[in-house]
C-alpha cells in the first residue's frame, strides 16, 4: 500500500505544494512546528533516508537546498533548520523549518494549527521565491 506521501505525489491527497521535479517533491507540513515548515521527499518510495541510493540521496539534498533558499527568502528567519527523523511516515523525508533559534526546531512542543488560507498564502510566498 502506498504511503501518504506517495498518495500526495500522485494527487490522491491534496497538499500545499512548493516545488516538484521528475524525482523530488516539496510541500508544507500540515502540522508545522513553525510557519513555512516544509517536507522534501523523493518520489521513489523508500522508508529510510539512508536506504536511498547515493545518486537519489545527493539529488534529494540538492533539491532541499533549493527549497530552503526559497523558504529563507519568503519567511523571516535566521536559518533553515534541517531534521531527518523518519519515524512518523515510512517514506524518506527531510524537514526544512525556518528558525530564529535552536528551540524553534523542537518537534516535542505543540505544533501550529493554521487555517487553509494562511497555509496557501505561505505556500504561495515560497513558490514565488523558488
Amino acid at each position: 500500500m502506498a504511503t501518504i506521501f506517495t498518495r500526495i505525489i500522485n494527487g490522491e491527497i491534496p497538499c500545499y505544494k512548493i516545488a516538484e521535479d521528475e524525482n523530488y517533491f516539496a510541500f508544507l507540513d500540515i502540522s508545522p512546528v513553525q510557519k513555512g515548515h516544509t517536507l522534501v521527499i523523493p518520489k521513489v518510495e523508500t522508508d529510510y533516508i539512508f536506504s536511498l541510493d547515493d545518486q537519489t540521496l545527493a539529488g534529494l539534498t540538492l533539491f532541499a537546498k533549493k527549497v530552503a533558499a526559497a523558504i529563507e527568502k519568503a519567511i523571516p528567519c535566521k536559518r533553515i533548520g534541517v531534521a531527518v527523523m523518519g519515524m512518523e511516515v515510512p517514506h524518506a523525508h527531510i524537514h526544512l523549518v525556518p528558525i530564529q533559534n535552536e528551540g524553534d526546531l523542537n518537534f516535542a512542543k505543540a505544533h501550529l494549527k493554521l487555517e487553509p488560507a494562511e497555509m496557501e498564502a505561505i505556500a504561495e510566498k515560497i513558490r514565488k521565491a523558488f
